[in-house]
């Protein structure tokens, strides 16, 4: 049985991350650490902003002051005000599962309240949405899902994860929870392939996909 489907947020229930890993290349070229926009999918996609931060830190070599990312939040704020949309048939795909939901991702909750908020998926969260900021180790440790189960009264084997991140679908299997890959939008599909996890790259199949797995398909 599914008594649980917890979603990540970005790059499964927004189309965020096209639009993040372009202003991603610009912020690591001006503090001195030029990537590629693959290279930043491989090592960030699915991390949170803390373990990006550490990351670019042990690149460089120091700290960076605690606020060195206020100049360059206007840059986010400024395409995904602009052009971020619904990952494309997810609203459908909700419409459709008949299943207790949440939200579990690396993102911060005031980030996820503007973001989700903006393609009017917020509200249909409310109250089932839980961030990295709210354990103490992100993905790709399981944490993050497993207090998404336990806040939601589900044991872990009775959850399912919708990931679109190897670092997402890690966690999960960590967790002791089934999962489904999307490759529909930056990570290929044999980053996401492992043990326990069905990959699929158009959400609409994702309500037929859940139905199967409840019936052990």
């Amino acid at each position: 049985m599914i008594e649980l489907v917890i979603f990540d947020c970005d790059g499964v229930l927004i189309d965020s991350e096209r639009l993040a890993v372009k202003v991603d290349a610009v912020v690591l070229a001006a503090l001195g650490w030029p990537l590629s926009e693959e290279e930043i999918v491989e090592r960030f996609v699915g991390r949170s902003h803390a373990a990006m931060t550490a990351a670019i830190e042990d690149h460089l070599g120091h700290r960076l002051p605690p606020d060195w990312d206020a100049e360059f939040t206007p840059l986010y704020d400024e395409v995904f005000e602009r052009e971020l949309t619904p990952v494309t048939g997810i609203i459908g795909a909700l419409e459709a599962i008949d299943l207790p939901t949440c939200v579990a991702s690396s993102s911060s909750h005031a980030r996820l309240r503007r973001t989700l908020g903006l393609v009017g998926l917020y509200e249909r969260f409310a109250g089932r949405i839980f961030s990295a900021e709210d354990v103490a180790h992100g993905k790709p440790a399981p944490d993050l899902f497993l207090h998404a189960a336990a806040r939601s009264g589900v044991e872990p084997s009775a959850c399912v994860v919708v990931e679109d991140s190897h670092f997402g679908l890690s966690a999960a299997r960590t967790a002791g929870m089934r999962s489904f890959g999307y490759c529909g939008g930056l990570s290929r599909a044999e980053r996401l392939a492992g043990p326990g996890t069905v990959v699929f790259d158009d959400m609409r199949e994702l309500p037929e996909l859940l139905a199967g797995a409840a019936v052990g398909r």
